[in-house]
């Protein structure tokens, strides 16, 4: 396929402008200073030549409304349209940031803050936590934000020794580096290898007063559900650190555990995993904090508050605040997405909707576990972890076994993560897929270990019926060309 410089035909356009009127050219004249030494190449093309080429672009995409997703620990779930849809609707998307919050003159503003203040009730409910800010776009950038309010609490209560946080080596991978960021040093807690959870004795002789926090992710990124959570909590707590629980695998436990009843202080949710907005491709997401009592003062800047005239309003009297956490006050139209979301299925259908994922998670590693092997059996949550240590003695390794889906019609799952069990393949099938593609799957995977067996080197080779067979991925990550022109 052309790139779309090559589409290119001098003269050729999709638009026609209105002639300007005398003197108004003048008008519109911009200052050199902030004009480029040379005009931009840009690719001159009809409007029909733009639709066809980013069409097709399209059709070489893969998505969830296209076929089987199961990215481990990213949960790409189906996003029911009627999101999209309120999400699209003009008094919402519409909204310029800078119009006025309060009436009069603010009326067109009093929705979007009562969306975001009711949303930020209803994820304190789910998650069990006194308040929450909607603010950070991102889960790492929840985590950074959460980092940030455990950082403010100490400096607070002038706790200047605390300057560790522990991390479970069975913790997401961007945990580490949102410690750093705030200016933590970090230790890893190592795993059981039976059990498949954090060593609680490990982490015992771990802890001490320099800990400012544990980093938890519950269910583990192995998918296994936590249950001594609470002794954890207390071992924190005793210690006066404060411990932090990563919600990106909340999808797995909706109405089931709540953080805040067991004592977590800090966590962030991904509404673009648990909570229908789509995720994926850097963006969009959104990774709101929730907090227990003890943070709530430390929270972003500013809070949406609700008024005596039941009015809503932005609150910056926040003087122990951390500050600003993102321009505006985020990812407004994914809010809406999870509002939608959260208010369509009501309580007993996001509890069933975990349920639903914990039983697809269950039933593709039982079926697949005799094919490949599995490190930690015992039951899973909503994703589990397979090793391709067995195909790779055959030289299949776990990347090869990704290549052989694509060929069959799948999205591949995560490969290599998490570290700690080698030639990983981490499978998260979700709530919304059927028994049906669930099998064809399980037939794909039991295929691709038979031939694993029988004639290793033609997964070496895999895909083979893509327009673009085996790239080798190294060299486009490093050797990107970024000086791409096109030719006369």
């Amino acid at each position: 396929m052309k790139i779309i410089f090559d589409k290119s035909v001098q003269g050729r356009r999709g638009v026609t402008l209105p002639q300007l009127e005398p003197g108004v050219e003048a008008q519109l004249k911009i200052d050199g200073r902030y004009l480029r030494a040379q005009p931009a190449e840009l690719p001159e093309l009809s409007e029909l030549d733009v639709m066809r080429h980013f069409t097709a672009l399209s059709n070489r995409n893969f998505g969830v409304d296209s076929g089987f997703y199961p990215l481990g620990s990213c949960t790409m779930k189906y996003n029911p349209k009627i999101c999209e849809k309120v999400a699209a609707l003009d008094g919402f998307a519409g909204l310029h940031p800078f119009l006025p919050q309060l009436p009069q003159g603010g009326e067109l503003t009093q929705g979007a803050l009562e969306v975001i203040y009711e949303l930020e009730a209803l994820l304190c409910e789910i998650s069990g936590m006194a308040a929450c800010t909607l603010q950070p776009l991102a889960g790492a950038h929840g985590e950074l934000c959460g980092m940030s309010l455990i950082a403010a609490y100490h400096r607070d209560r002038g706790n200047t020794e605390k300057k560790e946080i522990l991390i479970p080596d069975e913790a997401h991978g961007t945990n580490p580096a949102s410690a750093v960021g705030v200016g933590f040093a970090t230790k890893p807690v190592p795993t059981d290898p039976v059990t498949g959870r954090l060593d609680i004795e490990a982490l015992r002789g771990m802890i001490n007063d320099r800990t400012a926090g544990i980093m938890l992710t519950n269910p583990n990124t192995l998918g296994i559900f936590n249950s001594e959570i609470d002794q954890v909590v207390e071992l924190a707590h005793s210690h006066d650190a404060l411990v932090y629980y990563d919600g990106a695998n909340l999808n797995a436990v909706l109405g089931a555990f709540r953080p805040g009843d067991a004592g977590i202080d800090v966590m962030h949710i991904n509404l673009h995993k648990t909570f229908a907005t789509p995720h994926g491709c850097g963006g969009p997401g959104s990774g709101p904090v929730c907090v227990r009592e003890n943070l709530v003062e430390y929270l972003p800047v500013s809070r949406v508050v609700k008024k005596q005239d039941n009015t809503f309003a932005l609150d910056y009297e926040q003087p122990k605040s951390i500050g600003y956490t993102a321009p505006f006050y985020g990812s407004f139209l994914v809010y809406l997405k999870a509002y939608v979301y959260i208010l369509s299925l009501g309580r007993q259908g996001l509890i069933e909707a975990s349920q639903h994922a914990v039983l697809n998670a269950n039933y593709l590693m039982n079926m697949l576990k005799s094919d490949y092997d599995l490190p930690y059996d015992r039951r899973c949550m909503h994703e589990f972890v397979l090793s391709a240590s067995r195909q790779a003695k055959q030289g299949v390794h776990a990347m090869d076994i990704a290549k052989a889906l694509i060929d069959r019609g799948f999205h591949p799952p995560t490969v290599y993560f998490p570290l700690i069990v080698k030639e990983a393949i981490m499978i998260e099938p979700t709530e919304t897929e059927s028994k049906e593609t669930l099998d064809t799957f399980i037939q794909a995977m039991k295929e691709i270990a038979a031939v694993a067996n029988s004639d290793p080197q033609s997964l070496n080779a895999a895909p083979v019926n893509t327009r673009i067979s085996r790239p080798d991925e190294v060299q486009a990550a490093r050797g990107m060309d970024f000086n791409y022109c096109p030719q006369d």
